[in-house]
């Protein structure tokens, strides 16, 4: 697994538009800020040339433009990382417009972004086995005070977080936003977190799992299963005596949805070596379909490869969310009574 130079201080951060733009608001208000913000810690920013576009279908605009701005943008040298403007719906129309020689050659580069950026972060480690973030979009740094979780997130991306041992280690949070209150009155309110978080766990006793992770948003990886992106069996091989844990969200999709949708990847073989799951919380939370809910969605697939199965952590569409490393090693511990922790490894 190839690791990306962290962030020095000082140095720049690239962004981009691959899916939605900062265009609409309270988004724009708060790219801007979170520009600001940046510039303000003594970074240099460098835009690409859609993040302020909304003449796209899903995303910031013509797809084939997308494809170009980012090729360019992870292959040039004028940013140290780069950073997703937002999530969006059609992505996977940029990745039919990215050049995928001139991505494989190009020096590591951390990418940040989540929802619809799994259709980069995730290829990145199982195309390119080159690592990448899962984690919050840029107007997510506008918020006043940050997160615990943006804080981990950069301390992931400069690498000022890891530990004396070479640990960059990440958990969940005490609280979870069940309610936004972020608006175009309040672009920078922080998360409103008001719920107690309390991971479930199945097939599991708290016994360390290390193993290497790989994963991103459900509606998406199902999406790019059996297509000319799907390398996964492939990684999954190369990477069997590790295993993978899959960290796994989803956002439109509802109960039958998710389990249709793991149902696929599972017959697809992409779970052939899996160590363990830990499963997000679904923006569609409460959602019951004939008695269906989150848990029997998942555990009615994901049971019976007897390993351990973590519902309810802090990833995805109901902040705060852990920062994963796409690709990384880590392992796989409780944190505290209701939740866990993973410890990284650059390995």
């Amino acid at each position: 697994m190839r690791y990306p130079h962290f962030l020095p201080d000082g140095g720049t951060i690239g962004f981009v538009a691959p899916s939605f733009g900062a265009y609409i608001e309270p988004y724009h208000t708060c790219f801007l800020r979170s520009l600001e913000v940046f510039q303000e810690m003594d970074y240099r920013v460098e835009l690409g040339p859609n993040v302020f576009k909304g003449d796209g279908i899903g995303i910031s605009t013509d797809p084939r433009d997308c494809g170009k701005e980012l090729t360019e943008s992870y292959a040039d040298q004028k940013s140290d990382i780069l950073i997703s403007v937002g999530g969006g719906e059609l992505m996977c129309e940029t990745m039919s417009h990215v050049d995928l020689q001139e991505i494989a050659a190009a020096e590591p580069k951390w990418y940040l972004g989540y929802s619809d950026n799994t259709n980069f972060g995730f290829l990145l480690a199982t195309m390119f086995d080159t690592a990448s973030v899962y984690g919050p979009c840029a107007s997510d740094f506008s918020m006043d005070p940050w997160h615990a979780s943006l804080h981990d997130c950069m301390g992931i991306l400069t690498g000022k977080s890891m530990t004396e041992d070479g640990k960059l280690v990440v958990h969940g949070y005490e609280k979870w936003e069940k309610d936004e209150i972020r608006d175009e009155d309040r672009p920078f309110a922080p998360y409103n977190c008001t719920e107690e978080t309390a991971v479930t766990c199945r097939n599991w006793d708290g016994t360390p799992v290390s193993s290497r992770f790989v994963g991103g948003c459900l509606d998406i990886l199902v999406n790019l299963c059996g297509t000319r992106f799907d390398h996964v069996k492939e990684f999954a091989e190369k990477y069997k005596e590790d295993g993978i844990i899959w960290f796994l969200e989803a956002c439109d999709l509802e109960p039958f949805s998710i389990r249709r949708a793991l149902w696929e990847l599972k017959e697809a073989g992409w779970f052939r070596y899996a160590k363990g799951f830990l499963i997000g919380r679904p923006l569609h939370y409460e959602d019951v379909q004939m008695g269906l809910d989150r848990f029997g969605a998942v555990m009615g697939i994901l049971d019976e490869f007897d390993v351990p199965v973590v519902m309810d952590c802090d990833l995805g569409h109901l902040p705060p969310m852990m920062p994963m490393i796409n690709g990384g090693y880590g392992t796989l511990m409780p944190y505290g009574e209701k939740n866990v922790q993973v410890l990284f490894e650059l390995k």
